[in-house]
């Protein structure tokens, strides 16, 4: 098995430390910390962290050549002569939604008219504008959450137990998974931060979020690889490509 393939271990370990720390979260909001932190600089403080994470993250999905380079689709050019276009199979250079024109990676895009776009990433991005929202509206304004906040956490936990397996969905499941799980990721924070007032606890979330994104994304790379290596078709450049740099 190729060397890339051999990362399952690794993925594996992401995977379970990702649901043991989602279970964790979970369980903060069933059996709070009894001290309370009643800091004025709390939420400012998470709310601008938090806020940058989503700012980075919507600036990344405008960024589809930094995905790309996963497959090194646009450094080298193909070692035969194939056709420009592919009907069954899809196997040129050509990217659509920054996935190859392959009926292969069909689940990961959805078209629009004439365009297509990446699901994830379009989630991604819906998800981030919604959360970059809710943190303006919670940690620098005065949306209360009080009644909600317990129910708000263990929606934000299903959110992001089912975006980290969102490449299981196709097309627009997949876009709603994808914003779901960084929705959830706010609804887990805010949800607990409403019922603990601890800044080391908000902290601590903020460090589950970034190792959750971490996750999802190794997951989604080695989902890509997958598709690659176990293809069956013969002629295809990516695939002999990626063949020959390993």
């Amino acid at each position: 098995m190729p060397e890339k393939l051999s990362r399952v271990s690794n993925i594996t370990y992401l995977v379970t430390v990702s649901l043991l720390g989602l279970f964790l979260a979970g369980m903060l909001t069933v059996y709070p910390p009894k001290v309370h932190e009643n800091l004025l600089w709390r939420k400012p403080l998470i709310g601008s962290i938090f806020g940058l994470i989503c700012t980075f993250g919507i600036l990344a999905v405008f960024s589809p050549t930094k995905c790309s380079r996963i497959f090194d689709f646009r450094k080298k050019k193909p070692s035969r002569p194939y056709s420009s276009k592919f009907v069954s199979h899809g196997t040129s250079s050509i990217l659509q939604g920054h996935h190859p024109d392959c009926e292969n990676f069909a689940a990961h895009v959805f078209r629009v008219g004439d365009k297509t776009f990446c699901a994830a990433c379009t989630g991604l991005l819906l998800g981030g504008i919604l959360a970059l929202f809710g943190t303006l509206l919670y940690f620098f304004s005065n949306w209360r959450v009080e009644q909600n906040s317990f129910l708000l956490a263990w929606v934000g936990v299903l959110g992001v137990g089912i975006g980290l397996f969102q490449f299981k969905f196709r097309n627009l499941v997949r876009l709603f998974s994808n914003t779901f799980f960084v929705l959830g990721t706010f609804f887990i924070l805010v949800g607990a931060d409403k019922l603990v007032h601890s800044v080391t606890v908000d902290l601590f979330l903020v460090a589950l979020i970034l190792f959750w994104l971490f996750t999802r994304i190794q997951l989604s790379q080695w989902d890509h690889e997958r598709i690659c290596y176990t293809c069956k078709v013969a002629a295809c450049e990516i695939a002999d490509r990626k063949k020959r740099i390993d």
